[in-house]
Parts: C-alpha cells; sequence; structure tokens
C-alpha cells in the first residue's frame, strides 16, 4: 500500500484526498495545513490519520510514501524543496511553478535528489479526453491540424488567486496550463511548440485583480499545426471545459461540462457544480467530477508508477516545458507579437 501525504487543505486538495478513494493501492496517510484547526477539519472529512501544521514534520514521517503539494503557486518551490530532501516520491498540482526559471529550479530539485515525480494535470486523464486522443491515435480523424480548447468559469475559489503578483499570472496561467498539455499530449511532445502569441485583459474583475480575467493563446508547433487555447475567469453559469480537435479526415469534440443531468430548480438542492454561480434556475449539475475531470484516473496512475518505479505520462519537465510556453505567452501579451518558446535550464 502506497502512503500518501497531502499538503493543503483547500478545493483541490478535497479533490486529491476524493481522488484516493478510487486507487486500490493508495491511501491518505497524513495531510498538513498551516492552520491548526483547518488540518484538523480536513483530516476529519478525509479520514486522515495524521494531520501537521509543518511541512517538514510530515516529510519526515516515515510511514509518508509520496507527498501531494496542493498549495498556493509561490509555495511549490519550498515544498518540493523539503519533500525531496527527505527522499519522498512528489505529486505537484498545476502548474507547476509561476514562470519556467521557477520551474527549472523545482526540475533540478527533484533531479539532483532523484526522487520520483509527477506532474497533475489532470486535463489529459479526463474519460472523455483520454477517449478522443485513443481515436486521435487511432488514425480516426487523420493527421490532426488544429485544436481548439475552452477552460472557463467566474473565478477562482481562493483570494491568494487574485494576488496575480503573488500567484505568478491569472486566467491564462490558472487555467491554460490545462489545455496547453492537452495540445502537447495531442500533437506530441517531441513536436515542440516553437511560438506564441497571445491576447489578455481584465474585463470583469479590476476591483480584484491586476491580472487578466480574460486570455486568447494562439501556439505554433514544429510539425505546423496550430493550437487556440482561451481561458476565462469572467464566465458566469459554471464550468466551461471543452475542445475541439480537427483533422484531415474528421473531428473530435469533447465537453466536461455538458452532462446528461440538467433541469430548471425553483428551490436549491445543494452543491451542483464547482462554481455553479446559481442554485436555481437552469442548472448543469456534472456528476461525480473528481471522476468527470481525470482526477482519479490521474491518482491511480501516479500510485501504479510510482509503486512499480516507472515513470509517469506526466512529470515535472512537462510541467517545466508548459511554463516556458505560458512565459511566452505572457510575453507576447506585452509585445504585442509573437514570442518564441525558449526552453532554458
Amino acid at each position: 500500500m502506497i502512503r500518501v501525504g497531502i499538503l493543503g487543505s483547500g478545493f483541490i486538495a478535497d479533490s486529491y484526498a476524493d481522488s484516493l478513494l478510487d486507487v486500490r493501492d493508495g491511501v491518505l496517510a497524513a495531510n498538513f495545513s498551516r492552520d491548526a484547526e483547518r488540518a484538523a477539519e480536513f483530516a476529519a472529512r478525509w479520514n486522515s490519520p495524521r494531520s501537521y501544521t509543518d511541512i517538514a514534520d510530515l516529510c519526515a514521517d516515515p510511514d509518508i510514501d509520496v507527498v501531494v503539494v496542493a498549495l498556493p503557486n509561490e509555495a511549490h518551490v519550498d515544498a518540493v524543496r523539503i519533500a525531496a530532501a527527505a527522499g519522498k516520491g512528489i505529486i505537484c498540482t498545476k502548474p507547476l511553478a509561476r514562470t519556467g526559471a521557477e520551474a527549472a529550479e523545482i526540475l533540478r530539485i527533484v533531479e539532483e535528489a532523484g526522487v520520483w515525480h509527477g506532474y497533475a494535470e489532470s486535463s489529459v486523464f479526463s474519460p472523455n479526453v483520454a477517449k478522443a486522443h485513443e481515436m486521435a491515435q487511432a488514425g480516426g480523424i487523420g493527421t490532426l491540424l488544429t485544436m481548439r480548447a475552452r477552460e472557463a468559469h467566474s473565478g477562482p475559489h481562493a483570494p491568494h488567486f487574485w494576488d496575480a503578483e503573488t500567484a505568478g499570472g491569472g486566467a491564462l496561467l490558472d487555467m491554460g496550463c490545462h489545455t496547453v498539455e492537452s495540445a502537447r499530449h495531442f500533437f506530441g511532445k517531441d513536436n515542440p511548440v516553437t511560438e506564441a502569441f497571445a491576447w489578455g485583459s481584465t474585463l470583469v474583475h479590476s476591483d480584484k485583480t491586476t491580472g487578466e480575467d480574460t486570455a486568447v493563446a494562439l501556439l505554433k508547433f514544429a510539425g505546423g499545426q496550430l493550437a487556440i487555447i482561451e481561458s476565462s475567469w469572467a464566465e458566469k453559469g459554471g464550468m466551461q471545459l471543452r475542445h475541439e480537435f480537427s483533422g484531415a479526415d474528421g473531428r473530435l469534440v469533447t465537453d466536461t461540462s455538458v452532462t446528461p443531468v440538467w433541469g430548471f430548480l425553483g428551490n436549491p438542492t445543494g452543491y451542483l457544480v464547482e462554481k455553479a454561480d446559481a442554485e436555481t434556475g437552469w442548472v448543469h449539475p456534472v456528476p461525480e467530477e473528481t471522476r468527470a475531470y481525470g482526477f482519479s484516473q490521474q491518482m491511480r496512475h501516479f500510485i501504479d508508477h510510482y509503486a512499480a518505479g516507472t515513470t509517469p505520462m506526466e512529470t515535472f519537465e512537462d510541467g517545466w516545458v508548459v511554463n516556458c510556453i505560458l512565459d511566452a505567452c505572457y510575453r507576447a501579451m506585452r509585445s504585442g507579437t509573437w514570442e518564441p518558446v525558449r526552453l532554458e535550464r
């Protein structure tokens, strides 16, 4: 049994704890929060046997095999450094870091420590995206030419996301990291993104953030393919998670936010979907969100590969590449021109 310690007590930490319930060979063994009350509440909610208020103490626990970093962006480097020094396997939530340089430091830390690492990019593990990838790989739509992807909602859960200087960016960093990696997954990781262009603006939430709440990015691949990435914190009505793939012989569409359950509610019934924005009126709940978004499949994949001592599909190197691509997008926002992607370590 692989024993897992989760760093964090917010929404994403809950998602990882929930996903572990679907992993036969993994178990939540400990959790961390700086706030003792929140740590205790998380432990009670997910039946964690031990809770800590110091990251180093959790990482020093001999009964922990793998540490999951489910903390704000600015805390990733220090958390990875502590976990790597303790010799733990490490899973880090997206984005890996705030910049390519910071991601390169995280990658250097785990490589020098020689520890196993997995980049928690749930998008490529979601069932519908995985099925579309299987069909594309089987040649169903011929040579893949373009991808258009959109991830949108009305804004983040926690206040720390809105501080663009501390978090490292706005909607593009927070949500575009998902769709950038989807593009790499489909077009091939041996087919690098060479140039990026992007536009971003704060259209709705200027009272909360100096970061962009709306962004569009275009990615050119070495093989000639194009990906169009849309990211928004300015869209009401719950999550939007959509991919459209065009090939020489067909097309594929995935839409995680469209479900077979929908209706008009005159009275609230409780939780419906992440960032639903309303409890009554026309609603579109997403059943089993943890599984629909790919968290469960991702965690099973990681635990299986850690147990076998093998490299998972998503590693910190992938997270570093994504950060470098997003760096180029942010440079393009400022320059108004296409910017080269620089993979510098």
